[in-house]
């Protein structure tokens, strides 16, 4: 499963789409993974940091999800329409708020704000089960 997203008034998580993954290309799906691991390390560091108030970690473990952003990477022209193939367009929108949520706990750690980051961190978490029952419910199966 890929890409999640942190809205404020996110929908529930019913209404599953059709998986994507099925769909992706090896490359693209392979993107995915690496982006999807890397994120769920990330998650993981922020969770601890946050509840012994080390922003800094914080801070810098969002930045990397903020900076992961898979259209920012170096897509050819042909991943890139084979993305768009692939993904419905409100894939692509959940993606890029996720991200942008990451940018905003970055800022609430720089500025050592614990509740607006477990509001971001809950919000986040919340985005990436919406996405996954989603996108990914091939993969995700106990997932609503």
């Amino acid at each position: 499963g890929v890409l999640a997203a942190a809205l404020l008034g996110l929908p529930a998580a019913s209404g599953a789409a059709e998986p994507v993954t099925p769909g992706l290309t090896p490359r693209l799906d392979s993107l995915l993974r690496r982006e999807m691991n890397a994120i769920d390390g990330a998650m993981g560091a922020i969770h601890g940091a946050i509840v012994t108030g080390d922003h800094a970690t914080v801070a810098d473990r969002a930045a990397a999800i903020h900076d992961s952003f898979i259209l920012d990477q170096a897509l050819t022209p042909a991943d890139r329409k084979d993305l768009k193939r692939a993904v419905p367009p409100a894939f692509i929108q959940l993606d890029r708020a996720f991200h942008r949520r990451a940018g905003k706990l970055a800022e609430a750690a720089r500025a050592g704000d614990t509740g607006r980051e477990l509001d971001i961190f809950q919000a986040m978490s919340h985005a990436c089960v919406t996405c996954h029952s989603r996108y990914a419910s091939d993969r995700f199966p106990g997932l609503p």
